[in-house]
Formats: structure tokens, C-alpha cells, sequence
């Protein structure tokens, strides 16, 4: 280390450092507790989902009176309804611990073992989209959620042995965003099956209301109900929407959010009156001012836009079908009577929804 060369130099006169920034990079701690504190604690707390929360208190409340663990529980719906939430909520409740995984890092029944050998009696263990599971690790997911032991082998060939490990009774709470890619098996194995569904706009306004409140945004009734309507009926949506009007608020104003700041920042980020944003706009552009609205290709269209299939199909398609702007045929895309309008133009006579604008 001794012949390491050193080269050193003086900083030429008038040459100062540039003072510290007060805009620093990285995440701050605080930013991280305020996304943790907009999730709900409790069964009480959380917004929405009126049907399925009965459900689960009923599921819960039972197994405490009976001093039991509850059944597994599956969590099925499109993302950002708040499916890890509950799972958070559940083991809340039930006053236990929560271990976190899920379905892609389960790649060998030995990545699962070692979760399951670690739990305590009564914990709750959470697997996110666990229909991305690898089968070896469900199969012995079966033996674990029923017998609540696991055989571990040891071994290779005709000398491996079989090892039973008993593991203390837990809770297995499962979430999905696509039911139907779960095996028959693994899906009857849940007690209970919560399906949560999109927000209306009136939960949705006290999701904006509430979530304002911790941030500390000033924001008035008609602003959290504007921000709701276009928040695609999902609450992470709408909370994202609302950080970015408060950013606005504080740019162009003195941080409160009225009806006038709330539409000016939703109009910067290309999010129009109906939630669509600007790659929504542009397919249907491509569907109705480039192919006169359909039948088109999931191809074709993705090719107008500059995007992959997939991203159409994943991404956009599923909302504007949702939304009555979009139809799927056997010949392709069709785009609605709906969909005409929204462009502010007018629909042909033969338009898929056309009969219900008059008549409907």
C-alpha cells in the first residue's frame, strides 16, 4: 500500500463549495411512516367492502371466542384494493405476528419449509399472489395447511430419508389478482374466500378524506370527490392522485386543495374525466381515428400506440372494458358508442352500446 501514488491539488482562490441543498434525494423516514400510516389498523377503519368485512369479523370474532386459529383465508381482486391491508388487519386482530412472502420467491418446497419452521403458534403467515407459487412448494403447502405438518427430505437417490416436522397451527392468508390460475386443490383448502370489488365514488371520497387528513392536506368535499370520480374505483389510485395534486397545491398555491387545483393537477398529469390517462386515450384514438373503430388486433393496436401486446392487454384493456369504452370480439377490439362520444365524436349506427344512448 506504501507505493500507492497520492496526487494532491489546492482549490483555486474565490472557488467556494456549494452549500448543503435543502432538496435531498433520497427517501426521508418520515415519508416512509406517513404510506405506512395511510393503511387502516382495523376491521373498523377500513373503508369499503361493506359485505366482505362482515364476513371476515364473523370468521375472526368466531375463532377468538372459541380460542382457535381462524381458517386460511383467500383474498382475491384486481391490485391496489387493499388485499394486503386486510391481511395486515388479520393478524391485528388476532394479536399475532405477520410474516410476509410471496408466490414468485417460493421457488423450492425448501424456501417454503424454512417459512414455515419459523412460525410461532397462531401467526399469520401472508403469501402475495400466490397463484405464482412453484408447485413443488404447494404441494407441500397442502400437507401444511391441513395436517399442519411438512415432510422435509434429506437426501438424494435411493439413500434420501423423510423427515416429518410438525409446525405449530397458523392462519394462511392468500392473495391473488387472478383466482382462476389457482388449482382446484389449493383453492379448497380456504376456509373462507374474500372477493373485494371496486370502490364507488362516495367510499373512494372518504378514502381521499381520510388519507388528506393524515398527510396534513387541507382539502375541501368537492376536491376529494373530483379526485374520486377518477380514480379508476381503486383506492391506491386515489391516493396517488392525491399526492400529486398536493404537490401541485404547494407548487402553484399555498397547499390547500379546492375544486379549481384539483382539476388544474389532474389535468398536468394527463388523468381526464373519466380516470383514463394517456395511454388509455391513445389506444382509443388508435381504435376510432385509425380504424374507424374496430374490429382491431391486440397488434395492431399496440403497434399505433408504440407499446408491447402485453402492456395493452394487462394494462389498458382491462379498465376500458370496464368502463363500457371497449369490446372484445372474436374478431378483435371494437370500440363502444361510449368511446365515440368520450372523443367528442360521433358514433356510426352500427356501434357496440349505440341503442342505449337513445333509448337507454
Amino acid at each position: 500500500m506504501s507505493d500507492v501514488e497520492k496526487t494532491e491539488f489546492e482549490l483555486p482562490d474565490g472557488f467556494a463549495a456549494k452549500p448543503p441543498s435543502p432538496v435531498d434525494a433520497h427517501a426521508q423516514a418520515d415519508e416512509h411512516d406517513i404510506e405506512r400510516s395511510l393503511r387502516p389498523k382495523s376491521i373498523n377503519e377500513f373503508i369499503g367492502q361493506p359485505k366482505m368485512r362482515e364476513q371476515l369479523n364473523l370468521v375472526l370474532a368466531g375463532a377468538r371466542s372459541r380460542g382457535v386459529t381462524p381458517d386460511h383465508i383467500l383474498l382475491s381482486g384486481p391490485p391496489g384494493l387493499g388485499k394486503t391491508t386486510m391481511a395486515m388487519i388479520v393478524a391485528q386482530e388476532l394479536g399475532t405476528s405477520l410474516r410476509m412472502t410471496s408466490g414468485p420467491a417460493l421457488e423450492r418446497a425448501g424456501d417454503l419449509a424454512a417459512m414455515l419452521s419459523n412460525l410461532m403458534e397462531g401467526d399469520v403467515l401472508f403469501i402475495d399472489e400466490i397463484h405464482r407459487i412453484a408447485r413443488p412448494a404447494e404441494e407441500m403447502l397442502y400437507m401444511a395447511m391441513e395436517d399442519f405438518r411438512i415432510d422435509v427430505i434429506v437426501g438424494k437417490g435411493p439413500g434420501a430419508t423423510s423427515i416429518p416436522l410438525e409446525i405449530p397451527p397458523f392462519t394462511l392468508v392468500g392473495a391473488t389478482t387472478r383466482a382462476g390460475m389457482l388449482t382446484g386443490p389449493l383453492r379448497d383448502r380456504f376456509g373462507f374466500t374474500a372477493q373485494m370489488e371496486f370502490y364507488d365514488v362516495e367510499d373512494l371520497t372518504k378514502v381521499v378524506s381520510r388519507a388528506a387528513q393524515i398527510l396534513g392536506v387541507g382539502i375541501d368535499t368537492d376536491a376529494a370527490v373530483e379526485i374520486a370520480s377518477r380514480s379508476r374505483g381503486t383506492p391506491r389510485i386515489a391516493n396517488r392522485l392525491l399526492r400529486r395534486v398536493r404537490d401541485f397545491a404547494d407548487v402553484h398555491g399555498d397547499g390547500h386543495v379546492d375544486l379549481g387545483a384539483a382539476r388544474s393537477a389532474l389535468s398536468v398529469f394527463d388523468v381526464d374525466e373519466l380516470g383514463l390517462d394517456r395511454l388509455d386515450r391513445a389506444v382509443l384514438d388508435a381504435l376510432i381515428r385509425g380504424h374507424g373503430g374496430g374490429p382491431v388486433g391486440v397488434g395492431t393496436l399496440a403497434i399505433a400506440v408504440g407499446e408491447e401486446p402485453g402492456t395493452i392487454e394487462e394494462v389498458c384493456e382491462p379498465y376500458l372494458v370496464r368502463a363500457g369504452l371497449m369490446s372484445r370480439t372474436g374478431r378483435g377490439r371494437v370500440a363502444t358508442a361510449a368511446a365515440w362520444e368520450h372523443l367528442g365524436l360521433q358514433a356510426p349506427p352500427d356501434a357496440p352500446g349505440q341503442m342505449s344512448l337513445y333509448y337507454g
